[in-house]
């Protein structure tokens, strides 16, 4: 039987998102009233301006005073969609004290102080869901910390922003720079007027944070994943990967060390063989490829950024809690029981794709093949091509340590013999 006391929602920010989880609990009203087993009522936004036009949204219930809507307790659901570390996370933690559950999609808040909430949440009782965080529509989070609770997960690895991999896809198939490729995703509204965040890799590391979190069931802060930014990949780039069978991405790598004892994130643009299933992933997509001791290899994929994806995470996570709201309960909270350290990025063990500019004379590759030997790293191919005296070698190492590898470089570039390290680019997914 349904309940007939609508459960009351506060929607936090009307922009892209916010106006289409409005438009969606309008236009859906009576499916979503009989999936949760009762209606679902608007109750208020919150808004910075008041005075812009927002279609399907009555005028009184607009307002610019959040913290009053949050406070009003008779509200069962906060939708927080306004991001941002402040003024969400005091408005989080009020809409919990004054007695409603939280529906979130802020990643750069999770990723900063999602134990915080965590412990918010659990203090008052409630629901703290976050699906639409980290790659939009994709279902991730709930098969994360629900579907897969009973294995063991031992990598994450992914795509996880949009923008960046429209630009890599441009530079691939068409042989764009990376600033013409930027300038088309600009124009098509995948790229912010500053793209910083997106291509510095920001964004893709505040999700590898939230995902390594849940994955290993330990606390994973921003701080803890390491990150590179793609504005120095070039078409060279993308030429020496073709001619490895590989292809160019900017990966959200999360991984469980062999010993069990600690586990990495990171953030960085890499070589991946054609024949993996990330390499397929085009235009502004997001995919993510998690890898479990029982499960095997799963692979969620589908569009990870924009108003309507994004609202559909949203009113999944919506449905949910409502229904937690009346049977008053609630869903999983933090799982950090296995306070495993995060260990730095040089203790990561990886390939790497070297492009040197050297001098074309006879003991160059000598003088090279004995500074990856002193660094303990193993040279798995090398290709040379020489002209007018000049020449470029492309090294493609073995695994090893990144601090090693870091070392290598280094010393190779204070070799007399080379004039000028080109390129550097972890290859993984082998």
């Amino acid at each position: 039987m349904m309940r007939t006391r609508p459960l009351k929602v506060a929607l936090l920010g009307c922009g892209v998102v916010g106006s289409e989880v409005a438009r969606i609990m309008t236009t859906h009203a009576d499916d979503l009233a009989a999936r949760i087993g009762a209606p679902v009522e608007l109750a208020g936004v919150a808004v910075r301006r008041p005075d812009k036009v927002r279609e399907g949204i009555a005028a009184e219930l607009i307002t610019t005073d959040a913290t009053a809507l949050v406070k009003r307790g008779d509200i069962d659901v906060v939708v927080e969609v306004i991001g941002g570390v402040e003024p969400a996370r005091t408005l989080i933690r009020t809409a919990f004290e004054h007695g409603a559950s939280v529906v979130s999609a802020n990643k750069a808040l999770l990723a900063q102080d999602g134990a915080g909430l965590y412990a918010a949440a659990e203090e008052h009782g409630k629901d703290l869901y976050y699906e639409a965080a980290v790659a939009g529509a994709i279902p991730l989070i709930r098969p994360l910390r629900e579907s897969l609770a009973g294995d063991k997960i031992n990598r994450v690895m992914g795509i996880v922003n949009g923008t960046t991999n429209f630009i890599l896809d441009k530079m691939d198939t068409t042989g764009a720079g990376y600033q013409e490729a930027l300038d088309e995703a600009t124009a098509l509204g995948y790229a912010e007027a500053d793209p910083t965040a997106d291509v510095e890799g920001y964004d893709a590391a505040a999700k590898a944070a939230i995902l390594a979190g849940i994955a290993f069931h330990t606390r994973v802060r921003l701080d803890d994943v390491y990150r590179e930014g793609m504005t120095e990949v070039t078409a060279a780039d993308f030429a020496s990967a073709k001619r490895m069978g590989c292809t160019i991405k900017l990966l959200a790598i999360c991984e469980r060390a062999a010993d069990g004892e600690s586990v990495t994130a990171r953030v960085h643009p890499a070589m991946i063989p054609l024949s993996h299933p990330l390499a397929s992933v085009r235009e502004a997509y997001n995919a993510v490829f998690v890898e479990a001791e029982a499960a095997g290899r799963l692979m969620f994929y589908g569009p990870g950024a924009g108003g309507s994806p994004t609202a559909s995470a949203v009113l999944g996570d919506l449905v949910a809690v409502c229904r937690n709201r009346l049977n008053e309960a609630t869903g999983p909270g933090e799982s950090a029981y296995t306070q495993l350290p995060v260990s730095p990025m040089g203790e990561v063990v990886t390939r790497y794709h070297i492009s040197l500019d050297v001098a074309d004379k006879p003991g160059v590759l000598a003088q090279v093949a004995t500074v990856f030997a002193e660094h303990g790293v193993s040279i798995d191919t090398v290709r040379q091509q020489g002209k007018d005296g000049e020449a470029s070698l492309v090294v493609v190492t073995h695994r090893a340590p990144d601090a090693a590898l870091s070392g290598t470089v280094e010393a190779l570039r204070k070799l007399d013999t080379v004039r000028g390290v080109a390129s550097i680019m972890r290859v993984e997914g082998e």
